[in-house]
């Protein structure tokens, strides 16, 4: 089905539109290649198997002849295409007859090319039996390379024959469609084969035969409903200059047209781009078969793993793992730490007998703990954890088409059965900082003994002075002990002032600790693997860009390539 060994001609005139360079079909053959070998993970064998085949047919093809061209005549029952096929041979090499289906294997008419190539290789490809192989008994140059096929009937009661054409369209380089004025609107001709083959246009003939029974009013009026049934199937037409498939009416038994035909047939073969126009045609329909699979609704490609969602998937983790509440009660440690240090011996006296009072009162130890010491280390909130990698995978599947964006939440999904106990682990092996305790604590502790002392100095002194004894001044014990009394609660406010600062600084440093730690279990176990499957994404949709390319945006394969992973299949065109 495609050209071999050297870069294909263009064809001349206006059908070059469709007939690419051999450069340019096998980039986008070694494109569909990869494409289909990124895919097979992700896709179903049935979805690949059209591109398989076009791929395998592809590589059969570029090891025959390219001097040759198989040119089918196909046709329903009675539409005389076995006597056009013995028209144009110029003998009589099928049978042609009143008994239905005449026509039960294949026939082919082989036009010789000369320069020592044979068609034996192609006919074996066709399946063409040795008996069934003829030779052309008018030599036409205009022919010369041609391989002309005649095939059962597509309309034949027998299952094998209905086989044998479909097995043989899907391999022949151009076809001729061959129809008659009483069944030219046949509903099976144009639904599952007309239909079916619009994108193959550039190489086919649709021929109206036995015209000799129309006058020629009355076949003008059947040429023009042909071509308005073909134009409603989406078959463009061949005319005005424009490329397409070819439309005439021949009679093969009066030999009317058939020199049109033969002359058709020849500039359809000569420039030897058939079999290369063909396979461009099937890549373009593969391409628009797959098109769903990899464009969705013909979009830009999608945003997929954005910095918002990836902060958003941060800020999520960081919630579930409590890093804004741990930092706030590393805060408060930091603080209620200051208030131990810096604050006044009768308010630590207090704040002891107050948890002295809620252990009576039955409150649990971890209450009572948590108002004298730091908090321990955080707890993993699993339901937050799951609720964060689905929001996030939906976020970077938002777009994809559906097999992609399936692939894309199963890799989030299989990363999120491991990240709670990750997060789990890294806790246990990155506990909290231990709570710094600054050198002006010590200071400030310092300052409150000793104006605690000079409290218990003021009273002692008073209480000598209250019992009689003689003392130095009276006014000096009640400035120790007003000052001890007042300086203390000051000093512990200012130390508390002091403490916010560096409290809050302490706080902040555990959250973003935190933070850290969760996005980066995150980032391993779960953005990693939908960034890799975005990745996959985004490389087979610039090769579905490429292949689906007339023109073929990449540098040229070598050679044309046949399926990675897949068996050729036979199908209806």
């Amino acid at each position: 089905m495609a050209d071999t060994h050297v870069d294909l001609p263009a064809a001349p005139g206006p059908s070059t539109r469709s007939a690419p360079g051999g450069g340019a079909l096998r980039v986008r053959l070694g494109a569909l290649r990869e494409l289909v070998g990124l895919s097979r993970t992700r896709l179903d064998d049935d979805v690949l198997a059209e591109p398989c085949r076009v791929l395998d047919e592809a590589a059969a093809r570029d090891r025959l002849p390219a001097v040759y061209t198989a040119v089918a005549i196909a046709g329903a029952t009675g539409s005389g295409k076995s006597t056009l096929f013995n028209a144009l041979a110029g003998a009589q090499l099928s049978e042609a007859g009143v008994r239905r289906p005449t026509t039960a294997t294949a026939v082919s008419c082989t036009w010789e090319a000369g320069g020592g190539q044979v068609p034996d290789g192609l006919l074996e490809r066709l399946g063409i039996p040795a008996r069934a192989r003829r030779r052309a008994h008018i030599m036409d140059h205009a022919l010369r390379g041609t391989i002309l096929l005649d095939l059962p009937d597509h309309d034949s009661v027998d299952t094998a024959h209905r086989e044998q054409v479909d097995r043989l369209l899907s391999l022949v380089d151009a076809v001729i469609w061959v129809v008659d004025p009483e069944k030219y609107a046949d509903a099976v001709l144009h639904e599952r084969y007309l239909r079916a083959f619009a994108g193959h246009a550039d190489v086919s003939l649709i021929v109206l035969n036995q015209a000799d029974r129309l006058p020629g009013e009355a076949m003008d009026a059947v040429l023009d409903d042909l071509r308005r049934l073909l134009d409603e199937r989406g078959v463009a037409l061949g005319e005005h200059g424009e490329p397409g498939a070819g439309v005439l009416a021949v009679s093969a038994l009066t030999g009317d047209g058939v020199a049109e035909l033969r002359r058709q047939i020849g500039e359809l073969v000569s420039a030897r781009t058939a079999a290369a126009r063909r396979l461009a045609a099937d890549v373009d329909g593969v391409a628009r078969r797959l098109g769903p699979v990899y464009v969705a609704d013909g979009a830009e490609a999608p945003a997929g793993l954005t910095e918002r969602a990836r902060e958003d998937f941060d800020d999520r983790l960081a919630a579930a793992l409590g890093a804004q509440a741990a930092g706030q009660a590393a805060e408060r440690g930091w603080l209620r730490r200051a208030d131990r240090a810096c604050g006044t011996p009768w308010g630590q006296v207090v704040r002891r007998l107050a948890a002295h009072r809620a252990e009576r009162r039955g409150e649990p130890p971890a209450m009572v703990a948590q108002r004298l010491r730091a908090p321990g280390p955080p707890v993993v909130a699993g339901a937050q954890v799951e609720q964060a990698v689905r929001q996030v995978a939906a976020d970077a599947a938002d777009g994809l088409p559906e097999p992609w964006a399936r692939a894309v939440r199963d890799a989030a999904r299989q990363g999120a059965k491991e990240l709670p106990g990750a997060l789990e682990s890294a806790l246990a092996e990155q506990p909290p900082g231990v709570l710094p305790r600054p050198r002006w604590w010590s200071a400030a502790g310092a300052g409150q003994a000793v104006l605690l002392a000079a409290q218990f100095l003021g009273i002692c002194w008073l209480f000598t002075a209250l019992v009689g004894q003689p003392v130095v001044g009276r006014w000096l014990p009640l400035a120790l002990l007003l000052g001890g009394s007042v300086g203390g609660p000051l000093l512990a406010w200012g130390c508390r002032v002091a403490a916010r600062g560096p409290a809050r600084a302490f706080g902040q440093q555990e959250e973003w600790r935190l933070r850290r730690l969760a996005a980066d279990r995150g980032h391993s176990h779960v953005l990693e693997p939908v960034a890799a499957e975005l990745m996959r994404y985004r490389e087979v949709r610039e090769r579905y860009v490429v292949a689906a390319s007339p023109t073929g945006d990449a540098e040229v394969s070598p050679s044309i390539p046949s399926c990675p992973h897949m068996t050729g299949r036979h199908g209806t065109l």
